[in-house]
């Protein structure tokens, strides 16, 4: 059973949260290890990966990203792990560009101003991104597919970028 299964919803990329969120509690509370503190050991292993199962399903489905890998997966799409070279130049430069960017933060006149335009422009180009990949995985041909593994990947490249402003902006406001 897939974890959309799980939930009883349609696999697809665009998923009515709240409605996750119940479905999740309603489901955790009736597998809940607590339930099962009377039974037998064989029962309490099962309510125990039970809800384990639930919590995994839950984080994936509930994290867009981690919903668009796993939708992926279920295709049957050979995902490429993080060290696979990137064979996309213009974005390895741009990657350049944003690292730079981020470097020139902390040396600008305006620290202020300077992170501010950089956590701008990281909004901006992870939605152009994000967009991207749901029209992809929503397109579902081989060919989209696989462009939104490229996009997959571009966008964990963001996400990781966001870490590190946040990184530099709390060292450099942390008085």
């Amino acid at each position: 059973m897939n974890y959309f299964q799980l939930f009883g919803i349609e696999v697809t990329f665009d998923v009515d949260l709240n409605q996750l969120s119940q479905t999740y509690q309603t489901l955790q509370k009736s597998a809940h290890p607590d339930k099962f503190a009377h039974a037998s050991s064989q029962e309490q292993l099962i309510a125990v990966q039970k809800s384990a199962e639930l919590n995994d399903a839950y984080q994936t489905i509930k994290q867009p990203l981690a919903r668009a890998e796993y939708i992926l997966t279920l295709r049957g799409v050979e995902l490429p792990n993080e060290q696979h070279t990137f064979g996309d130049t213009s974005f390895l430069m741009r990657q350049m560009e944003l690292r730079e960017m981020l470097e020139d933060v902390t040396h600008a006149e305006d620290v202020d101003g300077a992170l501010e335009a950089a956590q701008q422009e990281l909004a901006q180009e992870y939605q152009q991104h994000f967009s991207l990949l749901q029209a992809q995985i929503c397109e579902n041909t081989e060919a989209a597919n696989m462009l939104a593994c490229d996009n997959l990947r571009k966008l964990k490249f963001y996400q990781k970028l966001n870490i590190e402003v946040d990184r530099l902006e709390d060292s450099l406001f942390d008085d």
